[in-house]
């Protein structure tokens, strides 16, 4: 019939040949990015989730420090979270802020010795740097700096451009009970 047709037959295995790197780069460009977003929104949920536990919880007791931070993270055991390899208890600081009388948040010189002696503190001078008025959690690197963590993406840099660190991730919540049990007895 056409004498053309053989010449064609090899002009789709080469327009295929063509077209399958860049579909495939697109496709893993969508899973990166699909990625970086979860561990975006995992990384503010576990500040959220971290916040909310300090604040209920005896921050004298590492123990109990320890399981906040634990289950900020969904976690049980002392992994890293999933897909974030760079996130774990270790990257969870928690810190005690007190509010001076301008309004401004400083943290605690030094923590009082139980949630008691809090509750003693706050009563006795509500905007004093032994009173703890809030709590707020940080993700971030180890050092004083706080500094950000590293984001390692599936693709080298090159091929696939995404941000070297996480963003970071603050919550400041409202110091609740801090632990505090009625009746409980008073702090050594």
């Amino acid at each position: 019939m056409t004498t053309s047709a053989p010449r064609q037959h090899g002009a789709t295995l080469l327009e295929f040949a063509l077209a399958l790197p860049v579909f495939l780069l697109l496709m893993l460009g969508l899973i990166e990015y699909g990625r970086l977003m979860f561990v975006w929104n995992a990384l503010q949920e576990v500040s959220r989730r971290a916040a909310r536990g300090a604040v209920l919880s005896d921050f004298s007791d590492a123990a109990a420090m320890q399981q906040v931070r634990l289950r900020a993270l969904l976690r049980v055991d002392q992994d890293a979270l999933p897909l974030a390899p760079a996130v774990s208890s270790a990257n969870i600081r928690i810190e005690y802020l007190w509010m001076d009388a301008a309004g401004n948040l400083a943290p605690l010189p030094l923590l009082p010795a139980c949630p008691l002696a809090n509750r003693i503190n706050c009563a006795r001078d509500a905007q004093g740097p032994a009173c703890i008025r809030f709590v707020r959690v940080r993700l971030c690197g180890a050092g004083p700096a706080c500094a950000p963590l590293p984001y390692a993406g599936l693709l080298p840099a090159p091929y696939l451009p995404v941000p070297p660190h996480l963003p970071a991730a603050t919550t400041l919540a409202p110091a609740e009970s801090l632990g505090y049990v009625p009746g409980q007895a008073p702090c050594p």
